[in-house]
């Protein structure tokens, strides 16, 4: 679960750096623009951006009863976030699986890719897409299962 979070933390950590040397030097109100934005990068980048991720065994299950397709992603993926950007509300539809907070899913993605964790690897009908256009996986949500 924490390398799921270490890349957010990464941004922060400087904003708050340089936030922090703004405050002593007496610049509080600087302090706010780099505090604020670090935050900002950082939460693009969480898994708060996602939709709840459940594990790859759930998400096989549940994909196998409603045909929605299976979505495998990490975050910090830029890939993964414009997807989850370009897909906007419809993304909810989606069952969507961390990989670096399932191991399982981790499998699932390096079984599909040749041994790479290559995200986001999309999987329709049981078929794998390695980084499909989200206009199609958008599609793919209309289409009776």
């Amino acid at each position: 679960m924490t390398r799921a979070w270490t890349l957010p933390m990464l941004f922060v950590l400087p904003g708050a750096l340089v936030a922090a040397a703004l405050i002593l030097r007496g610049d509080p109100g600087g302090a706010v623009v780099p505090l604020l934005a670090s935050v900002l990068f950082a939460g693009m980048h969480s898994p708060l951006v996602f939709p709840r991720s459940i594990g790859a065994a759930e998400a096989r299950r549940r994909s196998a009863l409603d045909g929605r397709p299976v979505v495998y992603w990490r975050s910090g993926c830029r890939y993964c976030l414009r997807l989850r950007r370009r897909l906007g509300r419809a993304g909810r539809q989606l069952h969507w699986v961390d990989i670096w907070r399932d191991p399982a899913g981790a499998a699932v993605v390096r079984d599909a890719n040749g041994g790479d964790e290559t995200v986001p690897t999309v999987f329709v009908a049981g078929r794998p897409y390695v980084n499909p256009d989200p206009g199609w996986v958008r599609e793919q949500l209309s289409r009776p299962a």
